[in-house]
């Protein structure tokens, strides 16, 4: 393990230094993040093009971006009277819940939803939906060509 954040690194370019050398002194080949909420720096995205994964709570583009995180997205799609929410998977950037979407899947909106039963619903969705997209990486499956994103048929890999 290793603790890197802002209070070992207060610099962000050494911080985004210190993770990316990290990850590649031990063999990472994929990033997959969850929760995290700093914009990721040039060097971390430099040294996994195409290989950080992100996971965001509603179907994007919409309910993403800045602000857009955790009971914030859930109160927003519960306002907005949409009647279908989900999950997003895809590749980080530079910008907040903006790069190539990997997978996407559709998780209810009920009348008498609060924005816990929303989230405790969709979180379903997100482990499932997570482990599949991690799963079709390590078969070769998930192919980034000029910031697209194919995900091959099995028997294409």
């Amino acid at each position: 393990t290793a603790h890197l954040s802002s209070w070992t690194h207060p610099d962000p370019e050494q911080l985004d230094l210190a993770i990316a050398g990290t990850l590649q002194a031990h063999g990472v080949d994929l990033v997959i993040l969850a929760g995290y909420m700093k914009k990721l720096g040039t060097h971390l995205l430099g040294a996994f093009p195409g290989r950080v994964t992100n996971i965001h709570p509603a179907l994007l583009p919409a309910f993403g971006g800045t602000g857009m995180y955790g009971l914030n997205v859930h109160s927003a799609v519960i306002d907005s009277g949409a009647r279908v929410t989900g999950v997003t998977v895809h590749l980080a950037n530079e910008e907040y819940d903006r790069g190539p979407i990997i997978a996407q899947d559709v998780v209810r909106v009920h009348q008498d939803d609060s924005p816990e039963t929303l989230a405790e619903r969709g979180l379903k969705t997100e482990h499932r939906l997570y482990s599949e997209v991690v799963n079709w990486f390590a078969e070769g499956r998930v192919a980034v060509e000029e910031g697209r994103v194919k995900v091959l048929g099995p028997s294409e890999a």
